[in-house]
């Protein structure tokens, strides 16, 4: 009697684990993972009463429509999930978040036009994403960052227009790209993913059918192969443009300068500047077509062809001014340290290797000079210098404009 009560107490304890829905078959592998089939059986949901160790779950080719967060519950242990030839058009956040063990996960062959991709955030283990052959049109940025140990990534047969830049950084295993069928518009905004297949080793499987939908003269072409004529990195030049002091009593010059810029296609410029007081960063014209500031904009006059004047320059204006050109291929930026020489208290926080900057030992240089390309830093030192008279008011208000360059000069291009 007691033997028999052993096996009766035996069997309920391992129950649980060879726990298996009536319409699927479930058996243990020779690594001792647990396997429940369940492909072919027309399935539209998935069903219940899975054993919580199983390990590889195939709903392959069944007519499941939806997944809820909750439709893999039971199933926490999971390494690989086959989903493909499914009518999925939806899977609900969450739904793959509590797979931690996750390897493997097929979903192509379906109706997605969205994912969870912040359900990958929780799938660190991840080596093969298949989610080939959907209505997916975008992968958001970030998206995959995390997946270290993937593998082999399917997006091809989507309808992929675009892909940020650095979609596939990141992912140091990865070693298969499957990108073809896509409808890319080639323009300058994909013009990275052309440069990463050149330098990457990771296969780009049938590039030769990753062709570009548009714009109509790259119809046809391959991705890997967008003219580089057509997409040519910003070029940042600065200039200085010198004017004279106001009427006013207490008014200063007007420092301004002027950023010069190149590429294809057109940069935008964007100005940063820096002071002790105050960080303002300015994207695009501050002034309009008619001349006048916009509002808020008084004090920083930023002009459409790339011109920054800021009236009335005293201490408080002193910092690092920026010029930022940004096009579609990257970004190219160039700064200038301004200073006034004659104030009681220089500003002291401005980098300086030159150990005479702020004194009037520095060359000087004509109006519209350009900041010397010839050194190879990034920073020199503009210094105002104004006459007594000058800064009392009487007299005569004009100015010289002096450059006191640091040890390495500006870098212009």
């Amino acid at each position: 009697m007691r033997p028999l009560l052993g096996v009766l107490a035996l069997v309920a304890l391992l129950s649980p684990g060879l726990a298996c829905p009536s319409p699927c078959s479930c058996s243990t592998k020779k690594n001792g993972r647990l396997l429940a089939e369940c492909a072919y059986r027309e399935l539209r949901d998935v069903p219940r009463g899975l054993s919580p160790n199983v390990t590889i779950l195939t709903l392959s080719a069944n007519r499941l429509g939806r997944l809820g967060r909750a439709s893999l519950a039971e199933v926490p242990e999971l390494q690989s999930l086959w989903l493909g030839y499914n009518h999925i058009s939806s899977v609900e956040p969450g739904a793959f978040a509590a797979l931690p063990h996750l390897k493997n996960l097929d979903l192509s062959h379906n109706r997605l036009a969205d994912f969870p991709w912040q359900d990958l955030r929780n799938l660190s283990a991840l080596q093969i994403l298949k989610l080939s052959n959907n209505r997916l049109a975008a992968v958001p940025q970030g998206a995959l960052a995390g997946l270290r140990e993937l593998r082999s990534l399917w997006l091809n047969d989507n309808e992929l227009a675009t892909l940020a830049r650095g979609t596939f950084e990141g992912l140091p295993a990865l070693a298969q790209l499957q990108l073809f069928h896509n409808p890319f518009n080639c323009s300058c905004k994909l013009f990275w993913l052309k440069e990463w297949a050149h330098d990457t080793s990771v296969v780009l499987s049938r590039a030769g059918s990753t062709l570009c939908a548009a714009p109509a003269r790259l119809r046809g072409r391959p991705v890997t192969d967008i003219p580089g004529a057509l997409c040519v990195p910003p070029s940042a030049q600065l200039t200085y443009l010198s004017g004279p002091a106001a009427a006013g009593p207490r008014d200063g010059p007007t420092l301004t300068l002027h950023c010069s810029v190149a590429g294809s296609p057109p940069p935008e410029i964007r100005w940063q500047i820096r002071t002790a007081a105050r960080r303002v960063d300015i994207r695009g014209p501050t002034v309009a077509r008619d001349g006048g500031a916009k509002a808020g904009r008084q004090r920083f006059l930023a002009f459409k062809n790339g011109t920054m004047a800021i009236p009335d320059f005293g201490k408080e204006d002193e910092g690092t001014y920026t010029c930022v050109a940004v096009n579609d291929v990257g970004t190219r930026d160039v700064s200038v340290n301004v200073a006034l020489a004659g104030s009681a208290n220089p500003a002291e926080e401005l980098p300086r290797d030159d150990p005479q900057a702020g004194h009037p030992g520095g060359h000087s240089c004509a109006k519209g000079d350009e900041l010397d390309p010839s050194g190879m830093g990034e920073k020199l030192v503009i210094v105002y210098r104004l006459s007594g008279q000058a800064r009392s008011g009487a007299g005569a208000r004009e100015f010289r404009l002096g450059i006191l360059p640091l040890a390495l000069g500006l870098l212009l291009w």
